[in-house]
């Protein structure tokens, strides 16, 4: 163990109330910083402005307090950071590591989907265009910002998946309203909170070796991953929003607990003893099941 103080986060989307998933991420992520005499932070990712609000905010704190997660700092709000967002942008800008894309996402889809296109990676349909052709793109919608990554390769630790090597995409800094990507957004933040390792679902993970990319080209630190398999209802699709979500607040409407619920997650996580209080608090990743965890209800 490094001498390095933990510092882990939990950062959720407060675009509605927080499922099973969700709070089992959240329960990880802290039990993780927490075991070691680490610091947990919560910060809500926001960007999203016509979906996200302080109501839902507000309510996801609330769950997370019922289970005994808490943050040691103010919850912080990526929509009040935008300008550290636009300064890595511009830095990378003015170093000529992006350029402009005009691709939507039905075009981008149907490159995808083209013989030998690869699903979840930019075709790189606007790397080489024109001046020109970027002079007639711009006459016809706007443009959003994408990074020039080469396509290399790289390498993390991840706690569940040991050492990964993904290759890097040329992903999206700044979208065509102007605001901010979520890959910017996150990269930043970690790095200015001071946090040490990150743990999410694992359906993130396939991004994680672009985050690192532009990690390095801002030269920030690079963290440690923990990507925590998902949990899935019956039909082994993962739970949703809009598919077999469920939420604390319907928990207890079954009957259970919120120590029930804690305990179930906790569980879950294949961990042994009490997870309900940081004194005493044990979290061992040897013990994660490295497969999805089934929910079909009560």
């Amino acid at each position: 163990m490094s001498d390095t103080k933990t510092i882990g986060r939990f950062a959720p989307s407060p675009t509605g109330v927080l499922h099973l998933g969700n709070l089992r991420t959240a329960l990880a992520a802290w039990a993780s910083a927490c075991s070691v005499g680490g610091t947990f932070f919560v910060r809500f990712e926001d960007l999203d402005q016509f979906n996200a609000s302080a109501h839902n905010a507000l309510r996801q704190a609330e769950d997370l307090s019922a289970l005994g997660i808490s943050s040691d700092s103010t919850p912080v709000f990526q929509s009040h950071r935008f300008e550290m967002y636009h300064d890595a942008i511009s830095d990378l800008v003015a170093r000529g590591l992006t350029y402009e894309c005009f691709c939507t996402r039905k075009e981008i889809q149907e490159a995808v989907a083209a013989p030998h296109g690869v699903v979840g990676v930019y075709p790189g349909t606007c790397r080489e265009l024109s001046a020109t052709e970027r002079e007639q793109r711009r006459a016809e919608r706007p443009s959003a910002l994408r990074l020039l990554s080469g396509g290399v390769a790289e390498t993390f630790t991840d706690y569940v998946h040991g050492t990964v090597t993904g290759i890097a995409d040329d992903i999206v800094l700044r979208r065509n309203d102007g605001v901010p990507s979520y890959n910017v957004a996150v990269v930043v933040d970690d790095a200015a909170q001071g946090v040490t390792e990150v743990v999410r679902g694992e359906d993130l993970l396939d991004v994680t070796a672009s985050q690192v990319r532009l990690q390095r080209l801002l030269g920030l630190p690079q963290v440690t991953y923990g990507h925590v398999p998902l949990v899935v209802g019956a039909d082994g699709e993962r739970l949703a929003k809009r598919h077999g979500a469920v939420t604390l607040y319907e928990l207890e409407q079954s009957g259970m607990s919120v120590a029930d619920v804690r305990e179930m997650l906790w569980a879950s996580l294949g961990q042994t003893g009490s997870g309900l209080s940081r004194g005493g608090l044990q979290f061992d990743w040897e013990l994660v099941p490295r497969e999805p965890f089934f929910w079909s209800g009560k």
